[in-house]
Order: C-alpha cells, then sequence, then structure tokens
C-alpha cells in the first residue's frame, strides 16, 4: 500500500528520573534525510538511532525532537570540569585582544553545559540502557508517524486510482476514435478535391489512395494507445505495492505525459485533440499526488 512521505508522531518514557519525550515529524524529500535535535550528550547514540528510523522509512526528510525533563528525583548536579576548564582558557585568550575582566563565579555558572545531572555521564554499564531506551522510544513514535503514513497515502492511492479510471476512459474512447481518423480525412479531401476542380484535371484514384495512405501512416496512434495501456496497469500495481513506490510512479508518469503528446502531434482530428488536452489535465494532477508518495 502507498505511504504518503508527510506524517507525526510522538511518545514519551520514564527513565532513570528523567521524562524523556520524542517527537518525528517527516515531509517530502529525494532521498531519506534525518536530522536530529537532542542533548549534546546523547550524540554518541545518533547513529543507533538514525537506524532505527531508516529501517521503517525509506524515503522523505524526517525530523526528530528528543528532549529530557528531571522527575525532581535527580536534581543532584556536578560541575563538567571539562567545559569550565574550556572557558577559563577562552577567557584568558580574550585578555590578548586587550579586553579586561575576569568571568565571576555567576557568569560560568550561567553558561552552557557548565552544570550536568550526574546521570548525563552514564558509566558503560548504563550507556547500553540509555540507548536501548532511546531507540524503544523512538520506535514507538515512529508507530504514530508510520500510522499518519499509511492514512494519507490511503487516501492519495484511492485519489490516483480515481484519476486513473479517468485516463482509461479517455484512453478507450481515443481507441474508438482513431479507426475513423483516417476515413474522415479521405471524405474530407475528396470533398475538397471535387470543389477545386474546374474540370480541366482528371482524377487519379491512384495519386489519391496514396495521399490517404501516407495521412494514415503519419496519424497511426495505436502503438501510443497500447503503451498507455498497460502504463495505467503498472500504476495500478505500484499504488498497491509495498516499499518506496514514488520514484517508480514518477518515471511512470513521464512514459505516459510522452505518449500523450505523441498522440497530440499525431491526431488530426478535432475530438482527439480535445482528449490528449483533458488527459494532460488528469496527469499533471496524479504527478502532483505522486511527488507525496513515499
Amino acid at each position: 500500500m502507498s505511504l504518503s512521505m508527510t506524517g507525526f508522531g510522538q511518545s514519551a518514557i520514564k527513565f532513570e528520573g528523567y521524562t524523556v519525550t520524542f517527537e518525528v515529524k517527516s515531509v517530502n524529500h529525494r532521498y531519506c534525510e534525518v536530522l536530529f535535535r537532542m542533548p549534546r550528550e546523547w550524540a554518541c547514540f545518533e547513529d543507533s538511532l538514525r537506524r532505527t528510523v531508516q529501517s521503517r522509512i525509506g524515503r522523505g526528510r524526517i525530523d526528530v525532537y528528543i528532549n529530557k525533563e528531571s522527575d525532581g528525583e535527580n536534581s543532584s548536579a556536578v560541575l563538567n570540569h571539562a567545559m569550565v576548564k574550556a572557558y577559563l582558557k577562552a577567557a584568558d585568550e580574550l585578555g590578548s585582544y586587550g579586553i579586561e575582566g575576569k568571568p565571576t563565579i555567576s557568569d560560568i555558572l550561567s553558561l552552557p553545559e557548565v552544570l550536568i545531572s550526574r546521570s548525563e555521564q552514564p558509566g558503560e554499564d548504563k550507556r547500553q540502557q540509555w540507548g536501548e531506551m532511546l531507540c524503544s522510544g523512538l520506535d514507538s513514535a515512529l508507530d504514530g508517524l508510520m500510522q499518519m503514513r499509511s492514512a494519507e497515502g490511503s487516501h492519495l492511492a484511492q485519489d490516483m486510482e480515481q484519476r486513473l479510471e479517468r485516463l482509461q476512459s479517455l484512453q478507450t474512447e481515443m481507441v474508438s476514435l482513431a479507426p475513423t481518423v483516417t476515413a474522415e480525412y479521405r471524405t474530407r479531401l475528396r470533398q475538397r478535391l471535387e470543389v477545386l476542380n474546374d474540370g480541366s484535371l482528371a482524377f487519379d484514384e491512384h495519386i489519391f489512395g496514396m495521399e490517404v495512405a501516407l495521412f494514415a501512416e503519419r496519424s497511426n496512434i495505436d502503438e501510443e494507445l497500447i503503451r498507455l495501456h498497460s502504463h495505467f496497469n503498472q500504476c495500478r500495481q505500484l499504488l498497491h505495492q509495498k516499499g518506496p513506490t514514488g520514484r517508480k510512479l514518477d518515471f511512470l508518469i513521464q512514459e505516459m505525459n510522452r505518449e500523450v503528446n505523441t498522440i497530440g502531434s499525431k491526431a488530426n482530428h478535432l475530438t482527439l485533440v480535445n482528449r490528449v488536452v483533458e488527459m494532460k489535465a488528469e496527469l499533471e494532477k496524479i504527478r502532483e499526488q505522486a511527488a507525496n508518495v513515499e
């Protein structure tokens, strides 16, 4: 079943005195691009979190937001000595530019990542547990995201199937009209020659027949109509196929547009030209919908 590239999901987990919240949203993108917004101390888990997303999503831009709030049980904080030393070293270097003054304790304590909770520096025994918790919470948020993508994908597929039915109807009408084009041209050409001929020229049936045959060859659209019918069936199959199908749909739509353009250039018939215009309008709408399919 077709999946949309647009969706949203969220979840929350209580762990080690924190409430960790997960929000995932996805929009259209040519490839699978995953971006994370989460506390810096969890950067070591980014690869495993990325694999969790990519195992379920084939295409789209996915923004992942992970935040945590203390439940009050882990309110004890410690100094991040490495960060304090880095800030003090930077302050000393600024003195070489003629900037006077020293940072106060209040100044240092207000700087980012100077105070951290003890649980923000999990030991090796805790690191695996934190990683498993984050992947599990993200997977739960992805459940909601995939439900929304699936529901939206069903609506897209239904709309495209209806438009394919309209295209199929137009193609069937063209199939019935195609054989009449040459016959109508033969009648019009004979009538025109009869009006123009004042009796001074003899009518050559052989030359007339060759002209009609050449027109029939130039205006033949049987191959284009057969290929269109095949493309319609392939599109229907893709709409019910599992996995990413958006790029294949885009290719098929381009091929259908090419066939319709060829029919338009060959058709020397007003009704056929009108049907070509209708087909191009429907194909454009399908193309817009297919741009949202994973």
